[in-house]
């Protein structure tokens, strides 16, 4: 059953859907933990001193997280800031403010005990992820774990956060501490961002710190939302890309599909293939763009494919981005939905139901502009988000480690 109900600002939609597959292996293979819904178990709220709980990180396992300092004039708005569909609600996000000029941070200790009677407990491994480390002219984030050694994976040679993991840094202070360095905002926070995020790894940890905070050239606060998310991810070496692709989307527009990307930081690029196929697997040439080549600045290109009379109720599209060596990557696959009518003027969402990947099929009024995207669980939880500035005509969310049940997905726009 579906409902579309028209707001001012905003369209909602409301789709039941029942997910088979339950994803309990993964979080027992890598420790994947969850950081949601704390209580002030000691101290004044949002001070030095404060500890919260966050019950059952793990099966069977606890932690606390303790404020520990405050330091060159921040504060702490949010222990753990999950509203307004930003980040992730199973990852720890403190709201920070910064205390003006110069470099100020928090520092908290996060402890790991058992559920039952609160000792101590020795996790096998433990992935902390910083995500999201951005900034813009005046203000640069940074993010350190220290897990008293341990190593750290990230995007290399990238220009977004400079990580200091060289071996002579971590065997002297046993920690890792990335700043960003571009100084640019980026639109939400997404494990996308690779190039804005670094993973902390060791195994055997029954505690480690983290500081969160910012450098600012200026006398000014303002309010930053951060983000460790306790699970561990893989990430590209940067130099074997020819180039670092922003956006790539693709817009049904009557009878013909108009593919827009930006790039940025461009490196000796040639050219860009679109491929098309219609079965998600199996592609062809379609045409050529060329590129501007090199260029620390966005670029934005666009392509429009005539349709015509074709008979497919479903095309797919990608970008082979090629430098001049002949070296290639791909950018996501981007799914076009033609022959229903239905497609145009409603919001359709499917497999329903879904296992690890949720499409959802958006009508032409809400092609091209930034969305955002919902996925709720049954008790009225948030469970996933997305944000994207330019919307395809088909969007995904990425449903791989969330439990079978009842879900509804709203669509803001």
């Amino acid at each position: 059953m579906k409902t579309v109900l028209l707001l001012r600002k905003s369209v909602l939609v409301s789709l039941s859907i029942f997910l088979f597959a339950m994803q309990t292996s993964f979080a027992q293979s890598y420790q994947a933990l969850v950081f949601k819904s704390p209580t002030l178990k000691s101290g004044a709220a949002l001070q030095k001193g404060a500890v919260y709980l966050f019950k059952e990180v793990s099966t069977g396992v606890d932690a606390t997280i303790s404020i520990d300092d405050l330091v060159n004039g921040a504060t702490i708005k949010k222990i753990d800031d999950n509203s307004g569909g930003l980040g992730y609600t199973d990852a720890f996000q403190p709201e920070i403010q910064t205390g003006g000029l110069g470099e100020s941070y928090a520092v908290f200790t996060i402890r790991f005990v058992n559920a039952t009677n609160g000792n101590a407990v020795v996790m096998k491994s433990v992935n902390a992820t910083a995500l999201d480390i951005d900034g813009n002219a005046t203000v640069k984030e940074f993010g350190e774990v220290n897990m008293n050694g341990g190593n750290a994976t990230y995007m290399g040679n990238t220009l977004e956060i400079l990580l200091k993991n060289v071996p002579v840094v971590n065997s002297i202070f046993n920690k890792f501490r990335a700043d960003n360095i571009l100084g640019r905002e980026k639109s939400g926070i997404d494990t996308t961002a690779k190039g804005n995020m670094f993973t902390a790894t060791k195994t055997d940890v029954s505690s480690f710190s983290v500081k969160y905070g910012a450098t600012s050239i200026t006398n000014s606060s303002t309010s930053r939302q951060f983000s460790m998310y306790m699970m561990g991810f893989q990430y590209p070496n940067q130099v074997t890309l020819p180039l670092k692709l922003i956006s790539f989307a693709g817009m049904l527009q009557q009878s013909s599909v108009n593919l827009k990307w930006t790039t940025d930081a461009e490196k000796n690029v040639s050219h860009f293939v679109i491929e098309k196929g219609y079965d998600g697997k199996n592609f062809s040439d379609a045409a050529t763009v060329f590129a501007f080549g090199n260029t620390n600045q966005e670029k934005d290109y666009s392509y429009t494919d005539n349709l015509g009379a074709s008979k497919n109720s479903v095309i797919y599209y990608r970008l082979r981005c090629v430098d001049i060596d002949g070296k290639y990557t791909y950018s996501e696959v981007r799914v076009i939905r033609l022959g229903n009518t239905e497609y145009m003027t409603t919001v359709q969402a499917y497999p329903n139901p879904f296992m690890n990947e949720l499409r959802i099929t958006l009508p032409q009024a809400m092609q091209g502009k930034e969305l955002k995207l919902e996925l709720y669980n049954a008790g009225g939880q948030m469970v996933q988000s997305k944000r994207t500035a330019i919307a395809s005509q088909t969007e995904s969310l990425n449903t791989s480690g969330i439990e079978r049940g009842f879900y509804v997905i709203r669509i803001t726009s």
